[in-house]
């Protein structure tokens, strides 16, 4: 049974920094896609940014420049170093490994606060 588990979530100031990460278990990993997304109370989950196993990403425009995302495959895991952080930042931070369209598995996800 495939299992993501993320780690590293908190408290930070404003302008400060996190890194958050995930590990992925329970399974042979072919060519697949990590990522992160994140929802915030009474908004939906919306995209941070994604990695291939191949190292191509994607941002979302909102954290572009101050988040990078990349990832172990040899540990199938996946880390987000956070930078420069905002208020709007604040939310719970889900991992996402994904094969295809419609199979994909998610983390319960890690909460991080920044405070303003």
């Amino acid at each position: 049974q495939v299992r993501l588990v993320e780690s590293g979530g908190g408290l930070v100031q404003a302008g400060g920094s996190l890194r958050i990460s995930c590990t992925a278990s329970g399974g042979t990993f072919g060519d697949n896609e990590m990522g992160w997304y994140r929802q915030a109370p009474g908004k939906q989950r919306e995209l941070v940014a994604t990695i291939t196993r191949g190292g191509t990403t994607n941002y979302a425009a909102s954290v572009k420049g101050r988040f990078t995302i990349s990832r172990a495959n040899a540990r199938n895991s996946v880390i987000l170093q956070m930078n420069s952080m905002k208020a709007e930042d604040t939310a719970t931070y889900f991992c996402r490994l994904g094969f295809s369209p419609v199979l994909a598995y998610w983390g319960k996800g890690t909460l991080v606060t920044v405070s303003s």
